[in-house]
């Protein structure tokens, strides 16, 4: 488990890079690194459960089962915060992603990581394509369409027009 938990902890780290643009906050890395931290515990946890077990001691033993109790009330916590908290961290992701998509022009940084993230997502906007109505990008260009990364990938000859809505 605590393997498996540091595997997670590493991908959720690891595929932040591609997303930092979105997720301004460096707490947003908090809960991976909490991870990675609950498994190196639940690895010394582990260890401490199979001494006692080979050595047969009640005190190890006890300990071992308070641990146990004491992790199963903080992911119990866990749990009910992030229900609780939910639509705050929904809110915030999509008030940040608006402020990125506005800062789209086809060439910065951040229009690079816009274009990988619709691609890799397949979708297009923040809920929607007509997300993209409101940005400086679709004033400024004047054509009445989307960035090509909207497009599905399935399509052929796609240009991001608005008319064909069945191509994004």
């Amino acid at each position: 488990a605590a393997a498996g938990l540091s595997y997670v902890g590493a991908y959720v780290i690891n595929t932040y890079k591609s997303y930092d643009n979105f997720l301004q906050d460096k707490y947003a890395l908090l809960p991976a690194v909490i991870i990675i931290c609950i498994a190196v515990v639940m690895f010394i946890i582990g260890l401490i459960g199979c001494c006692a077990t080979f050595r047969e001691s009640r005190v190890g033993l006890g300990l071992f089962l308070a641990i146990i109790l004491i992790i199963f009330i903080a992911e119990v916590s866990a749990f009910v915060l992030g229900f609780v908290y939910r639509e705050k961290v929904k809110t915030d992701v999509q008030g940040t992603m608006h402020s990125v998509f506005e800062k789209y022009d086809g060439k910065n940084p951040e229009s690079a990581v816009v274009d990988y993230l619709q691609e890799q997502l397949h979708c297009c906007g923040v809920k929607n394509y007509s997300d993209w109505t409101t940005t400086q990008w679709f004033n400024s260009t004047g054509n009445n369409s989307v960035p090509v990364s909207c497009c599905r990938q399935d399509t052929k000859n796609c240009t991001g027009h608005l008319d064909q809505p069945q191509e994004l």
